[in-house]
């Protein structure tokens, strides 16, 4: 971990962050730094401003003021092409609905992202397969999502951002479509890959069971990170 003047440096942070929707201002100059290795929970109340932070920290969306950086980099002037360059191979990105591609099997939903990088296809399968296997969908690797329960296929949703290794997560809500047993089991599926692999965890959730798999929280409210938390 780098370290500044003895004080541990975040892997990523967003800097007083502005973010406005129309006229409804989303983020009213958030701050928040995450650690290699750590999940953070981002969580508060409904139009808070969670997702719109963890959009601005991915990449997603630009901020209207304020910075972001990862690894030393500034991301908010970064240009399309390298911002969708991370995406593919130091960032996972998982929405509450998992987002899978309904025309494509689990396996190859998993696959895809290694073979935009590049992998061939018979090699990204078989890497795909043992990360649905890791994460417990073993058998229902030929299934479309449509077949597939919605925690099978949010599980087969985590195995694809983490199937690339990424350096981050983004989880916005990755529990939020779920009862509470397949939500025990993607969180724990999730906190046990982030322990094998190292990987950094921005948990974007509404539920205090859900916040507490993380090693740390922060709340916000109207945008804006509330004073009782101090960022990193």
């Amino acid at each position: 971990m780098s370290t500044k003047g003895g004080t541990p440096i975040p892997l990523l942070a967003g800097r007083d962050l502005a973010k406005a929707h129309g006229r409804t201002e989303a983020l009213r100059g958030a701050s928040v730094g995450l650690h290699a290795g750590e999940i953070l929970a981002v969580t508060g109340t409904s139009g808070s401003g969670k997702s719109t932070l963890l959009h601005c920290l991915a990449g997603i969306v630009r901020p209207d003021a304020g910075s972001v950086t990862y690894a030393g980099e500034r991301l908010d002037g970064l240009p399309e092409k390298r911002l969708s360059e991370l995406r593919r191979t130091d960032f996972g990105v998982v929405f509450q609905f998992g987002q899978l591609i309904p025309e494509l099997t689990a396996l190859d939903n998993v696959a895809l992202p290694l073979m935009l990088a590049g992998a061939a296809r018979a090699d990204a399968r078989e890497r795909a397969g043992e990360w649905l296997e890791r994460f417990g969908v073993r058998g229902q690797e030929e299934l479309r999502p449509g077949a597939m329960s919605g925690g099978q296929a949010q599980r087969a949703a985590l195995a694809r951002a983490l199937v690339t290794g990424p350096k981050v997560v983004f989880a916005d809500e990755p529990t939020g479509a779920l009862d509470s047993l397949a939500s025990e089991q993607v969180m724990t599926a999730l906190v046990h890959t982030v322990w094998e692999t190292g990987a950094a965890v921005l948990l974007v959730t509404h539920d205090a069971q859900v916040a507490a798999y993380a090693d740390r929280e922060v709340r916000l409210g109207d945008g804006a990170v509330l004073p009782s938390e101090v960022a990193a």
